[in-house]
């Protein structure tokens, strides 16, 4: 279901029932899934692959050559995941380096003006609200939400269902579960609001908040908070926290 205004080129694979609405422009080297919407003006082009299910509102671009310097024309991907939606003005680019992705998992919610640049990596399950910035390398964990006009900046880690708060300046990484907010920015406790809907566990709960109070003791570096932790683990999440923390990390952590 092709609108007879819509430019495709001839090597695009469009889905069964995928649609492609009035004015939309879909490159060579494109596949839309089936059953997804293109609903008008949406510039598709690059290396990039849309799943099956998704809705992308107008004006809306996905994998157009990344806005790094170093980018050179180089063949990079840029993949979004099955039921995604991707509301008005969301800008998503293509990787820099040869056959680099950039990546947006399954089930995200992305709202109007949402950037997410070059090489980012995006989990499943991951809330963006209007205005939310992200810089080049940044990896998003499962599930996380980032409020409205938040900048991170790149090569910044987000774990597994943190939250950020709108307006936050973010240049450190922040571990699964918590919550920060502000400019700077800052730990205020966990998302248990995020946690609660997910299911988890009361005991999960309480270690996470330990780990937390571990974490944000003043008396201990990161280092020694790891330690304390190792000590007291007992549940998934805890081992999630101190598995992220022992990650390699160009940014450091928020402490």
């Amino acid at each position: 279901m092709i609108h007879p205004t819509a430019i495709v080129h001839p090597g695009a694979q469009i889905g069964r029932h995928a649609e492609i609405g009035p004015f939309c422009i879909i490159g060579e080297h494109v596949s839309v899934g089936a059953r997804s919407v293109l609903q008008a003006h949406v510039v598709v082009n690059g290396w990039t692959e849309i799943g099956e299910e998704c809705q992308v509102y107008p004006f809306a671009t996905i994998g157009a050559a990344s806005q790094d310097r170093k980018y050179s024309g180089e063949r990079a991907f840029t993949r979004v995941g099955h039921r995604t939606i991707l509301r008005e003005y969301v800008s998503i680019q293509r990787a820099t380096g040869h056959d680099e992705v950039t990546a947006v998992g399954d089930d995200c919610l992305l709202l109007a003006y949402v950037h997410v640049a070059h090489n980012c990596v995006l989990g499943n399950g991951v809330t963006m609200s209007n205005l939310a910035q992200l810089a080049g390398h940044v990896v998003v964990g499962d599930f996380a939400t980032i409020g409205g006009q938040a900048g991170v900046h790149q090569f910044t880690r987000i774990g597994r269902y943190a939250m950020i708060g709108g307006a936050t300046k973010l240049t450190k990484d922040v571990p699964p579960f918590f919550l920060i907010e502000g400019n700077p920015a800052r730990p205020y406790g966990l998302n248990s609001v995020g946690l609660r809907r997910a299911a988890f566990s009361p005991s999960e709960r309480n270690e996470i908040k330990k780990f937390y109070k571990i974490l944000y003791d003043p008396k201990l570096n990161v280092s020694k908070a790891i330690e304390a932790m190792k000590a007291e683990v007992t549940t998934d999440p805890g081992r999630e926290i101190v598995g992220f923390l022992e990650s390699p990390s160009e940014r450091g952590v928020l402490k």
